[in-house]
């Protein structure tokens, strides 16, 4: 595991809550500056708490950004598809010993998580298209 030289407890690729929400609009607004970001955080970060963590965020390559006349306008470096991604391997790695077996039991065996007949159709007709895809 590469640290961060910022927090060397954390790799580059975890993101803390704050990090996480602020990723969160940037893929739904496609771009923001700070102000625009802060705006659509919950508790009101002050400006320079949000710009400092848009440069952790940078620093990490998450994000890039842009001049536009005196400001920064943000995007995210990664598609979004490509960050759940990561993301799902580090919770199923964090929390279900990489057991992908273990998630999909605990997301089964949920009271808290009923999914539908046509949730637990899709999910049987992924399983099925798995087992005869390329291994």
């Amino acid at each position: 595991m590469s640290l961060n030289p910022r927090n060397p407890t954390r790799s580059p690729g975890s993101l803390t809550k704050r990090e996480r929400q602020i990723m969160d609009v940037l893929y739904r607004l496609g771009r923001a500056t700070a102000a625009g970001i802060r705006e659509r955080l919950g508790g009101r970060p002050s400006d320079s708490t949000v710009r400092t963590q848009l440069r952790v965020l940078e620093d990490k390559g998450h994000v890039r950004h842009e001049e536009q006349g005196l400001r920064y306008v943000y995007m995210p470096t990664v598609p979004r598809h490509a960050a759940r991604k990561s993301a799902l391997k580090h919770l199923v790695d964090t929390f279900f010993d990489g057991s992908h077996a273990q998630v999909v039991t605990t997301l089964l065996g949920s009271d808290v998580t009923r999914l539908s007949d046509d949730e637990l159709d899709r999910i049987a007709g992924l399983i099925e298209s798995a087992r005869k895809g390329p291994r």
